[in-house]
């Protein structure tokens, strides 16, 4: 009866992801009890890469299952209390509201964002052109807005564009409430073109979600570690962009120069090109769509339109947080579209939630981080040094740090202890000022190497898109690698010659 319980168990641990997946899990939890009782400091780093572990294994199993198995442990083994989960994720409310509310509402406007990049994408036939616009378009509403929310949007337009042409590969009809994941009919006959459609948007989502890298940067809005720093400082919105300009500016010009070169070389991952068979499909379905779109339809387009005007003006000016903006989508796409049905309504929270469970997870871990003190030793040693080489240091222990856990706990994390340097007056206000770009930049910059490094690339490596397009850890490393080799360059570089 015990290996009859055993075997059930075993089968049913971690659902159908592979067996030795499942048993390097169950190795994790048992080997952290040990390694507790030897070294905490330790035990906290083993957790760390081991959290890190579930995310590269994605594709396998949803990182919430093994990942909160892992936290759920660490607060039983004393690495961290439930009180300090629940205060990390009190500090980050703002993105977990942003998450609830933002993309939903992005849901409610996808028929409209459909169309326009639709027209986008058969209009500009150079992919190299193509790239560019997705990578600065992006930049450009992440300064405004926020990486999170363009990462919704692009990634909402993407699931359409599949939905499209997976839909016509399958010989059946296109409807946009139909979810792709859950065919798994396709034509043999449109294989090869449906995975070079597949490898042309994995292409698009890498640039478009650097390019929120490169946006978010630059102003006080772009990311939330950049609002923290910036009231600490006292910055203003223009102040706070002409502190970074001499490092977010030359990085956007070589990110935007990195996008066109990856595309012309065809090299890690990208240069596919949009086929002859697969634009035809997506010209057919585009005049069909003109052609059969009633009055009604155009009425929802343009209100859809009107509120992601009203969202954009609102985030712009920073009227009220963004995930309160974000039910405010809601309300009005919903309201003036005549979406009044509970369960029309709760498809849109579908996407978001899990991811949401996923980054309290995330919290749980950060807050092992903070308990046991694991940057610390990192810190000590930075502060030893002085002038450009400590700004310098900073730039890239920032920049390493955030690769392994978080940009914004990092940045949290680096402020703080300067401030406290500042008020205690061990350093000049001047360099309090050079740190604290290096803060901004160093955890912004380089952190695009991973996709735990910034929420935004989290968020579409464990969207329902990625799976998709075949997007896992892995690869996302890779694509990730040149971009962040020319960037964290150029942004060292920079604040060393022109700070």
């Amino acid at each position: 009866m015990v290996q009859t319980m055993a075997g059930a168990l075993h089968s049913n641990f971690l659902g159908n992801s592979p067996n030795w997946y499942k048993l390097t899990i169950i190795g994790f939890l048992v080997m952290n009890p040990i390694i507790v009782i030897f070294d905490p400091f330790i035990a906290g780093w083993v957790l760390v890469l081991e959290f890190i572990f579930t995310l590269a294994m994605a594709l396998k199993c949803y990182p919430l299952q093994p990942g909160g198995l892992l936290a759920v442990e660490a607060v039983v083994l004393g690495l961290a209390s439930p009180e300090m989960v629940f205060h990390e994720a009190e500090v980050n409310f703002p993105v977990i509201m942003l998450l609830m509310f933002m993309v939903a509402g992005i849901y409610f406007l996808r028929e409209m964002l459909l169309l326009t990049f639709t027209k986008i994408l058969l209009g500009v036939r150079s992919k190299v052109l193509l790239s560019m616009m997705f990578s600065f378009t992006a930049a450009f509403l992440s300064a405004f807005l926020d990486a999170l929310t363009v990462t919704a949007v692009i990634i909402t337009v993407a699931v359409g564009f599949f939905g499209v042409y997976h839909k016509v590969a399958s010989g059946k009809k296109f409807d946009l409430d139909h979810d792709p994941t859950t065919d798994d009919q396709v034509v043999e006959l449109h294989r090869s073109d449906l995975e070079n459609f597949r490898s042309f948007l994995r292409s698009l989502m890498m640039h478009g979600a650097v390019g929120t890298a490169l946006g978010g940067v630059t102003t006080l809005v772009g990311e939330p570690q950049n609002l923290l720093i910036a009231e600490i400082m006292d910055w203003e919105f223009v102040e706070f962009f002409m502190k970074m300009a001499h490092i977010s500016m030359p990085v956007l010009v070589v990110g935007l120069i990195t996008c066109a070169l990856l595309e012309v070389t065809g090299t890690f991952g990208y240069g596919a090109q949009l086929s002859p068979k697969v634009r035809e499909v997506l010209e057919e379905y585009d005049r069909a769509m003109a052609d059969k779109r009633t009055t009604r339809e155009n009425m929802v387009i343009a209100v859809q339109g009107v509120v992601a005007l009203a969202l954009i003006l609102a985030l712009g000016f920073h009227l009220a947080e963004p995930g309160v903006v974000g039910l405010l989508v809601i309300v009005l796409a919903t309201a003036f579209n005549g979406i009044t049905e509970e369960h029309r309504i709760g498809h849109a929270f579908e996407e978001a939630l899990p991811f949401t469970a996923l980054l309290v997870v995330f919290f749980a871990i950060v807050a092992v981080i903070h308990n046991q003190a694991l940057f610390s030793p990192v810190i000590d040693w930075v502060m030893t040094y002085e002038g450009k080489t400590q700004e310098a240091l900073f730039f890239s222990a920032n920049g390493l740090l955030s690769m392994i856990s978080d940009n914004v706990f990092v940045a949290t994390v680096y402020i703080g202890e300067v401030n406290q340097m500042f008020l205690a007056g061990e350093i000049t206000r001047e360099q309090f000022d050079a740190l604290a770009v290096a803060i901004n930049t160093g955890t912004n910059i380089p952190s695009v190497a991973t996709p735990n490094g910034q929420a935004a690339f989290l968020f579409l490596l464990t969207s329902a898109l990625a799976p998709l397009i075949r997007l896992s850890y892995g690869k996302m490393v890779i694509m990730a690698f040149p971009y962040m080799i020319t960037m964290s360059i150029t942004g060292l570089l920079a604040l060393w010659y022109l700070g």
